[in-house]
C-alpha cells in the first residue's frame, strides 16, 4: 500500500501537484523539436584548434608495446597508475590534447571546478598524497593533479600527444592489435584500453549564420585569453572593459564562467533556451589539520564507498554518517526521510512508495531553488526567467554561489528566450526572439557531444576477431561484461560508467574501480602465460539480462533505470533523455547500470577480481 503524504513548500504550505506537473509539461513541450540531436554540430576548424598547446614535430612510432590506452583523463590516467603498480611496463597512453587532463585539459575557461566534491571526484590523492585545496577544486588544480599522477607514475615515459587514433584492428595471426594514428603511427600492442569519455567532443547549436559573424567568437573548451585577457587562474579579463559579450548556453559550463565574464566584460548578454536548476554550493578551503587527521590508510577508498552509498537513497545501505554533505546527498537523504515516514505511518514498504517519496522530496527540493531565486534576484522578470520548471535530475544539478548575484549587476542582462533558442548568428551579433543584438564576441557554452554513438564520437571504429566492427556488434545497442568486456574484441578493456555502476554523481568512481580491475586482470594473464583474454558470449548475454533485470521499460519501449527521471521522456529536453526524443537503436541500453546501485556494483567487482577466478572471462 502507497500513502502519499503530500509535498511542502518552503513556507509550510501544501503543494498544488498537479499544477506544477502540468507547468513542467508546458515548459517541456515547447522546447521538444523533431531534430533531436540533430539540432547540434560538431564543432571544427578555428573552435577545436589547441590554443594551449603547441605540436611538436615527432617520427612515426612503428614498434610494440605490452598495453596501449586511448585517452589521457582520468580513466587513462588511473589504469595506467594501477598497470604500473602490478609492475607491468610497455604502456603507452595517446591522448588529441596536448598533455594529461582529458575534460580539465580542454576546459580551462575562468570559474571552471568540478561539482562533487574534491576528495571524492580527484583520483589516486592517497596515492599521490595531495590535498585539496578547497571542497570543490578549480580547473588549473585538477589539471596539475592529473600531471602529478602523470609524473608519479611515469606515463610520460611513452604518452603520445596531439595525436589521434584512426584504426584498431586485431592481428588474429599475431594475437595483437594494430594501432594507427593520424601521425603516420602504425605499432602493435598487446592489450588495448579506450576510456575517450564524453566530454571531448564540442559541439555547437545548429544556429544559421555561426560562419558570418564578423566578431570574434569561441567555444569555452577553446577559451581564447588572448582575446579576454585573463588567465585560468583567475586573473581579471582586462581586454573585455570595453567589449558587449554574448553568451549562448546556461547549463553547467556557464553557470561557471558566467560570474566572472560578469565582473570583467563592458556588457554581458546571457542567451537561455532552459535555465539550469542551480542550488547552493558552499565551497571552502580545506583545513590542513582536519584533513591531517582524516587522511589515514584507505581513506579515499572509505571517503567513496561513503558518498556513493549517501547518493543511493533507500535502493541500497546508507552509512549513517555523510562524509561529503553537499547537494548530491542531499537528494537522496530527502527521498530516504520521505520514505521512512511512509513506512513509519503504515509499517509497509513497497516500490511505488520510493516514486512517490522521490516525487514528493523533488516537488520541494525545486521549489526550494526557485525560492532563493526571487530571494537573490532584484528584477522579478528575470529572476522568472531563471526558474527551473522540471525535476532536478532532469538535466545535471548545478551548484554555486555567484551566478544569481552575477544578474543583480546593472551590465548584465538575461535574454531569455522562452525555449525556443536563438534564431540566428548575422554579421553583427545574435537574434532572439526577433530582435538582433549588436556584440563584439560570442562564446558558445554548448558542451560537448553525448549522446552520439561510441564509435563516431571516439573518431575510430575498433575492428575485432574474423573483421567485427564494434559498430556493427553495438548497433543495437551497448553489450558488454562490467562496462569493460565486449565479446569478439580480446584483449580490449573500456573504461566508462555505462553498464557497470552507472554512478552518475562521482563518474571518476567508476573510472577508478574499471582501471583497478583491468590491471588485476592483466597481470593474471601475464603471469600466467595467457596471450588473450575475452569475455565469452554467455557471460555477456547474462550480464545483460542481469541489468535489465533491474530496469523499467520506457514508454518508448527502452529500459531505464527506476529512478523515474533519469532519461525519462517527461523531462524537459536535454542529453540525459536524447533531446526529449526516443533513443536511437545505439543508445538502448546506454543508462543501464547494476541493479542493486551503483555500491552494490562496487562491491560485486572488488569480490570477483579479488577471487582471482575472473568468472566470464576465457583465457588463453
Amino acid at each position: 500500500m502507497a500513502v502519499t503524504n503530500g509535498a511542502r513548500g518552503p513556507d509550510g504550505s501544501v503543494l498544488d501537484k498537479d499544477a506544477l506537473k502540468q507547468k513542467y509539461r508546458e515548459e517541456r513541450d515547447k522546447r521538444l523539436r523533431a531534430e533531436g540531436l540533430g539540432q547540434y554540430v560538431r564543432a571544427a576548424g578555428d573552435f577545436v584548434e589547441d590554443p594551449y598547446t603547441p605540436v611538436v614535430a615527432r617520427e612515426p612510432k612503428r614498434d610494440h608495446v605490452t598495453f596501449t590506452f586511448i585517452g589521457g583523463g582520468f580513466a587513462g590516467l588511473v589504469t595506467g597508475a594501477r598497470l604500473r603498480e602490478a609492475g607491468i611496463g610497455g604502456i603507452r597512453l595517446i591522448d588529441k590534447a596536448g598533455d594529461f587532463g582529458g575534460t580539465w585539459y580542454w576546459n580551462r575557461y575562468p570559474g571552471a571546478q568540478c561539482d562533487t566534491a574534491s576528495l571524492v571526484y580527484m583520483p589516486l590523492l592517497e596515492e599521490t598524497g595531495h590535498m585539496p585545496t578547497e571542497k570543490y577544486a578549480h580547473a588549473p588544480e585538477i589539471l596539475e593533479h592529473c600531471q602529478r599522477i602523470g609524473k608519479q607514475f611515469d606515463l610520460y615515459e611513452d604518452a603520445l600527444f596531439h595525436t589521434q587514433v584512426t584504426g584498431l584492428d586485431w592481428a588474429e595471426d599475431r594475437d595483437c592489435w594494430v594501432v594507427r594514428t593520424d601521425r603516420g603511427d602504425e605499432f602493435t600492442s598487446q592489450f588495448i584500453g579506450m576510456g575517450t569519455g564524453p566530454l571531448h567532443v564540442a559541439k555547437l547549436p545548429g544556429i544559421p549564420g555561426i560562419d558570418e559573424f564578423r566578431g570574434h567568437s569561441f567555444h569555452t573548451s577553446r577559451w581564447d585569453y588572448d582575446y579576454t585577457g585573463g588567465a585560468p587562474e583567475g586573473a581579471p579579463m582586462a581586454h573585455l572593459a570595453d567589449k558587449r559579450v554574448a553568451i549562448i548556453g546556461t547549463g553547467a559550463t556557464a553557470i561557471q564562467c558566467v560570474p566572472h565574464l560578469a565582473r570583467d566584460a563592458g556588457e554581458l548578454l546571457v542567451f537561455q533556451r532552459t535555465p539550469s536548476s542551480v542550488d547552493v554550493r558552499d565551497n571552502a578551503p580545506t583545513d590542513p589539520e582536519w584533513f591531517a587527521s582524516i587522511a589515514t590508510p584507505g581513506w579515499q577508498k572509505h571517503w567513496l564507498e561513503n558518498f556513493t552509498a549517501n547518493t543511493m537513497g533507500v535502493t541500497g545501505a546508507r552509512h549513517e554518517e555523510d562524509l561529503v554533505a553537499d547537494g548530491w546527498t542531499d537528494i537522496a537523504g530527502r527521498v530516504k526521510a520521505k520514505v521512512l515516514e511512509r513506512v513509519e505511518a503504515t509499517g509497509e514498504f513497497d516500490m511505488d512508495m520510493v516514486g512517490d517519496a522521490f516525487e514528493d522530496a523533488d516537488f520541494e527540493k525545486m521549489e526550494e531553488i526557485r525560492a532563493r531565486i526571487d530571494e537573490v534576484i532584484e528584477d522579478p522578470e528575470t529572476a522568472d526567467g531563471l526558474k527551473a520548471w522540471y525535476r532536478q535530475l532532469c538535466k545535471r544539478p548545478c551548484f554555486h554561489d555567484e551566478y544569481l548575484p552575477a544578474f543583480n549587476r546593472a551590465n548584465v542582462h538575461l535574454v531569455h528566450t522562452d525555449g525556443q533558442g536563438v534564431e540566428r548568428i548575422t554579421e553583427r551579433g545574435v537574434v532572439a526572439l526577433g530582435e538582433e543584438y549588436e556584440v563584439d564576441g560570442i562564446i558558445y557554452a554548448t558542451g560537448f557531444e553525448v549522446g552520439s554513438s561510441y564509435t563516431d564520437r571516439a573518431g575510430y571504429d575498433v575492428v575485432g576477431r574474423g573483421g567485427l566492427r564494434l559498430s556493427d556488434y553495438w548497433a543495437d545497442g551497448m553489450r558488454t561484461m562490467h562496462g569493460v568486456h565486449v565479446h569478439g574484441f580480446p584483449n580490449a578493456f573500456l573504461v566508462q560508467l555505462t553498464q557497470g555502476s552507472n554512478h552518475i554523481a562521482n563518474v571518476p568512481h567508476n573510472l577508478t574501480e574499471s582501471g583497478t580491475t583491468i590491471a588485476a586482470i592483466v597481470l593474471h594473464a601475464l603471469a600466467e602465460g595467457h596471450r588473450t583474454v575475452e569475455v565469452t558470449e554467455q557471460a555477456e548475454e547474462a550480464w545483460l539480462q542481469l541489468l535489465l533485470s533491474g530496469a523499467e521499460e520506457g514508454e518508448d519501449g527502452a529500459p531505464r533505470r527506476p529512478s523515474r527521471v533519469l532519461g525519462s521522456p517527461d523531462c524537459t529536453p536535454g542529453y540525459y533523455n536524447n533531446e526529449g526524443q526516443p533513443p536511437a537503436r545505439h543508445q538502448r541500453y546506454n543508462f543501464l547500470g547494476h541493479p542493486e546501485g551503483p555500491l552494490g556494483f562496487f562491491h560485486y567487482i572488488e569480490q570477483w577480481r579479488d577471487s582471482g577466478d575472473f568468472e566470464g572471462l576465457a583465457f588463453d
